[in-house]
């Protein structure tokens, strides 16, 4: 956009035409507005391109135009008092400052500008950020044409202190909560994210309930503070919503507003009474990310079963456990309820000792545990060999008819709920035997036949215990893992206890109903092709059923997408809107701790910015320059030395849905290119992947009663 004089027009801030932000853009309108309603805003002007003024309407003066118009307002602005005072040149975007996208940062501001030359060349700049960059979100009605940029222009006040303001909680998404970041100067030093500044965190009344200020050594006083607090809730009222502001006090102590905006992409708060979930012990079994058809194959019958189990031994009430799954997905990863399988402990102790199940089905689940004990590995037995038989029986896939390969398949499924119930009680209530494993026996089996120069079919066929290695999926089978050449002898299936056995049994039925899922796709397709199995698993199992009973399949099949994989979940969360907000658990782990800046959770690999990007990378800077603004999407996370949470970049990574932490120390030397990180932006904890459990349980161990 070229800068002639002559094209442009003047527009005060307090002209009606200020209002508009379609004309001189949100920034400047926002300001206009706050000015309006007596809000302490500097005086200024806009500069607009004449052709987006409209013509002249009753009641309101136009704005003038050209060269003239132009230095007559600077001199007004610059030379009041017969003094010259510096002033800023600002970006006005009609793209920018909006409540869905900030665009916080993206486009340069000029301080200090003393002259009219040297005016005129920072309103150039100011316009040439509006070639060099693009919308991050443009929308319909407000599509990228070239001209979207207006020039605010106001008196550069020397802040004794400035900061940002929230006037909620973007991090923990708490609209009682007011978050103030201050320093001695002017705001500019804490939204270039290169200083943190002094935090504060408010209630509406103005008392501190956080942050770095209980040394009350930070550079506000509690009469600023109050005044801050004061300020926010005005805005509020004014535009209806809490706002992100930029402040400073001048050196006679008088606060100024010196930007008000939506706060963009605050965090969703979990309702209260909101399930503690994770990952947990379930994941030992369900690892990856499941799609639809695996998701009812697999975990329905899991939670059947844990639910039965939780069931027999009278640890839930029986209406919470048919009132919700013990066991779901959550982004296509199974997670289970931790609190109800005891895999952490409970919140109120005292109060989880009552148990609210009636006293004779609490006295009749004692019984029932008591004859388990002694009579479980018996049961163990005697359903570990039916299913051995029943898989020994089913002839191969290709010599049987349709309906029997899905009969087949849905005996899998009730077979799964018996043996999950099974295994899950043979962890709780039989003596923990740290003998035989079927991980251990597989491992053995894999390096023996690695030593007579099997493939990897041949060692499936030969020894299906290996199949223990791979976690079960409706698409193509992974290569068998690598081995060292010394490991243990391998003894025999027969040789692991009841819960391994059980455990075994469940991955071979699993991979029987692998099998005969893809002798069907083939059916399926006909003539028509091909059915990849990868296919088939984006179905739910009534619509297989349908279609194998000569329904076809749903025509839009071929529209549908699989899951995608989101990346690692934390490993105790609360869901908020279906969204994952990581909980605390009273971990042992030591993460290295920073401050949470919002994004959710995530986990990738550690990138530096420079070099080939990976897959899932999250981003190690000293600070939060904003000039990183385009390194943002498809961020894994985002971590800095320094910074605030409120500065410009903290903003957009938080509209980015990027986890971030800032504060940790040293990070861009403790973790170089290609250490695997997860990043938590509610707590600001970043630690490695492999993360330790919250508590060293199973699936099988008991539930807490």
């Amino acid at each position: 956009m070229r800068f002639e004089p002559a094209d442009w027009a003047v527009v005060p801030l307090d002209n009606p035409l200020a209002h508009d932000p379609s004309i001189i853009g949100a920034k400047a309108a926002h300001l206009a507005h706050a000015a309006m309603a007596g809000l302490p805003v500097l005086p200024g002007f806009v500069l607009v391109p004449a052709s987006r003024v409209p013509g002249a309407t009753i009641g309101t003066e136009p704005p003038r135009t050209g060269h003239e118009a132009l230095r007559a307002a600077w001199r007004t602005l610059a030379e009041e008092r017969d003094t010259r005072r510096p002033l800023v040149v600002r970006s006005s975007s009609r793209h920018e400052d909006s409540a869905e996208s900030s665009m916080a940062g993206h486009f340069d501001s000029v301080l200090d500008v003393r002259g009219w030359e040297d005016f005129v060349s920072a309103v150039r700049t100011v316009l040439a950020s509006a070639r060099r960059i693009r919308p991050l979100r443009p929308t319909a009605e407000q599509p990228p044409t070239g001209d979207d940029m207006a020039v605010l222009v106001q008196p550069m006040l020397t802040s004794a202190v400035g900061g940002v303001m929230f006037g909620a909680d973007p991090v923990a998404g708490r609209t009682d909560r007011i978050l103030v970041s201050a320093v001695r100067g002017g705001p500019d030093q804490l939204v270039g994210g290169g200083t943190q500044g002094t935090r504060y965190q408010l209630t509406r009344y103005a008392r501190v309930v956080g942050g770095d200020s209980a040394a009350h050594d930070g550079p506000l006083s509690r009469g600023q503070l109050v005044r801050l607090v004061s300020l926010a809730r005005k805005t509020q009222r004014l535009f209806g919503s809490p706002q992100d502001m930029e402040f400073g006090f001048d050196g006679e102590g008088r606060l100024w507003l010196f930007q008000a905006r939506p706060i963009t992409a605050m965090t969703r708060r979990p309702p209260r009474g909101a399930r503690l979930l994770g990952p947990g012990p379930v994941a030992e079994t369900l690892p990856g990310v499941l799609q639809p058809l695996e998701e009812d194959l697999w975990l329905t019958p899991m939670s059947q079963g844990l639910k039965l189990a939780l069931d027999i031994a009278g640890a839930a009430p029986r209406r919470r456990l048919r009132g919700l799954p013990v066991v779901r997905t959550v982004r296509g990863r199974a997670v289970a309820d931790l609190r109800l399988l005891g895999v952490v402990p409970p919140a109120h102790p005292l109060l989880d000792r009552v148990n609210p199940a009636p006293g004779a089905r609490r006295a009749a689940a004692a019984w029932r545990v008591g004859r388990l004990r002694s009579a479980l590995p018996l049961l163990a037995l005697d359903l570990m060999a039916d299913v051995d038989r029943a898989l020994a029986e089913f002839p191969p896939p290709a010599e049987m008819l349709s309906g029997w390969l899905v009969d087949a398949v849905a005996w899998g499924r009730q077979t799964l709920s018996a043996l999950h119930a099974q295994e899950s009680l043979a962890g709780a209530l039989l003596r923990a035997d740290h003998g035989a494993t079927a991980a251990g026996e597989a491992l053995a089996e894999l390096a023996e036949g690695r030593s007579r120069k099997l493939t990897d079919e041949q060692l499936i066929a030969r020894h299906p215990v290996v199949l223990t290695l791979l976690p079960p999926a409706l698409a193509a089978r992974p290569p068998l893992p690598a081995t060292d050449p010394v490991t243990a002898l391998p003894r025999g299936v027969g040789v692991l206890p009841a819960r391994e056995g059980l455990r075994l049994r469940i991955r071979w039925v699993q991979e029987m109903q692998v099998r005969m899922l893809a002798q069907l796709a083939d059916r399926l397709a006909g003539g028509h092709g091909t059915l990849p199995l990868s296919r088939l698993a984006l179905l739910r199992w009534d619509e297989v059923v349908h279609a194998a009973q000569g329904g076809g399949l749903p025509a839009d099949l071929a529209d549908r997408v699989s899951r995608p994989d989101a990346g690692t979940l934390p490993v105790a969360f609360r869901l908020a809107d279906g969204v994952p907000v990581a909980a605390p658990t009273g971990a042992s782990s030591a993460p290295d701790q920073g401050q949470g800046a919002g994004g959710g959770f995530g986990a990738g690999t550690a990138w530096d910015g420079q070099g080939q990007r990976p897959e899932r990378p999250v981003l190690i800077v000293a600070s939060l320059d904003p000039s990183l603004a385009p390194l943002l999407p498809d961020l894994a996370g985002l971590v800095a030395e320094t910074g605030s949470p409120l500065s410009h970049l903290a903003v957009l990574a938080r509209e980015y849905h990027v986890p971030t932490a800032v504060g940790v120390i040293g990070a861009t030397v403790r973790f170089p290119t290609g250490t695997p990180l997860t990043v938590d932006g509610g707590t600001g904890a970043v630690t490695g992947r492999d993360v330790p459990r919250i508590a060293s349980v199973t699936a099988g161990q008991e539930p807490a009663a």
